[in-house]
C-alpha cells in the first residue's frame, strides 16, 4: 500500500509559479506510475501530468504543455509539478495519484480509474 502527501500549494499571481511536491511511503513507491490531476469547483476531476515508474515517459494534458513538468526522485520516494506561466484557470484542489498499470501508449495515464492511490489534495489559487 502506499500513501501520498501533496505540499507546495499556494495563492500565487497570473505568471507566477509553482512547485507541488508529493510524498509517498512504502518501498514498492518507485514501481508505481504516478499522475496528478486537478479539480476545480463545479469540475470534474481532469488529468494534468503523469510519468511512469522510472521516470522515462511523461505525459501531459494540452492545457499544461509547455508550461508545467512532471518528474520525480525515487531515492526520496517523491514526486514534482513544476507549474511555471501560471493562469486563473489553474485554480484548482491539485492530487497526486498512483498506480501499476502498463500502458505502452500513455492512454491509461489521463484515466484516473486507472490509479490505486490518491493523496488528500493541496489547493492553487492563481489571481488574475
Amino acid at each position: 500500500q502506499v500513501q501520498l502527501v501533496e505540499s507546495g500549494g499556494g495563492l500565487v499571481q497570473a505568471g507566477g509559479s509553482l512547485r507541488l511536491s508529493c510524498a509517498g511511503s512504502g518501498r514498492a513507491f518507485s514501481t508505481y506510475n504516478m499522475g496528478w490531476f486537478r479539480q476545480a469547483p463545479a469540475k470534474e476531476r481532469e488529468f494534468v501530468a503523469g510519468i511512469s515508474w522510472n521516470g522515462d515517459s511523461t505525459y501531459y494534458a494540452d492545457s499544461v504543455k509547455g508550461r508545467f513538468t512532471i518528474s520525480r526522485d525515487n531515492a526520496k520516494n517523491t514526486i514534482y509539478l513544476q507549474m511555471n506561466s501560471l493562469k486563473p484557470e489553474d485554480t484548482a484542489v491539485y492530487y497526486c495519484a498512483a498506480g501499476s498499470f502498463t500502458s505502452r501508449s500513455g492512454i491509461y495515464y489521463y484515466d484516473p480509474w486507472r490509479y490505486h492511490y490518491w493523496g488528500q489534495g493541496t489547493q492553487v489559487t492563481v489571481s488574475s
